[in-house]
């Protein structure tokens, strides 16, 4: 069973990782008016993948009798810039949700709930891919640069994200 702590804080982790989902969706709106439409099949994608991240931990408060809370949330921003821009943006927003699970991990460990330990370690490992992911699409675009045919191929390449 969970205590009170840890139900507030992996209730606030609901919030963050449906924030996510709504980031990237404004994301990928921003693609779609740009006319970029892989990339937005790749935050729309990352967007879905954030809420079931939101829906295991709200399946793993109800499994250790808990109760789940949900807030209200912020509004993503709906200006963004260069395809660059915006994957250095998701880089460092998936830098943060890192932070903030390692920081609920941490909680656990205080609170000696090994089983809530357990479970986050599948959010530990997520994470290392999130932002390896990111990355690597930052990487790629800063070598091709923001504009040309170059573009046109990683726009294809994201729109084949499985």
């Amino acid at each position: 069973m969970l205590n009170n702590t840890l139900q507030t804080a992996l209730n606030n982790q609901i919030k963050h990782e449906l924030y996510s989902g709504y980031l990237y969706l404004s994301m990928a709106a921003h693609f779609e008016a740009a006319n970029l439409p892989g990339f937005a099949v790749w935050m729309k994608k990352q967007g879905h993948e954030e809420a079931g991240h939101a829906m295991k931990i709200y399946g793993y408060i109800h499994d250790q009798g808990g109760r789940v809370t949900l807030q209200a949330l912020d509004g993503p921003p709906t200006q963004f810039g260069s395809p660059l821009s915006v994957f250095q943006a998701a880089f460092e927003h998936e830098q943060k949700v890192t932070g903030l699970i390692r920081s609920l991990y941490d909680l656990a460990s205080k609170e000696n709930d090994y089983a809530t330990q357990v479970f986050l370690q599948w959010f530990i490992n997520e994470q290392v891919e999130e932002e390896r992911n990111a990355s690597q699409i930052v990487e790629q675009l800063k070598m091709i640069g923001e504009s040309g045919p170059s573009l046109f191929m990683i726009n294809a390449q994201l729109g084949a994200r499985a």
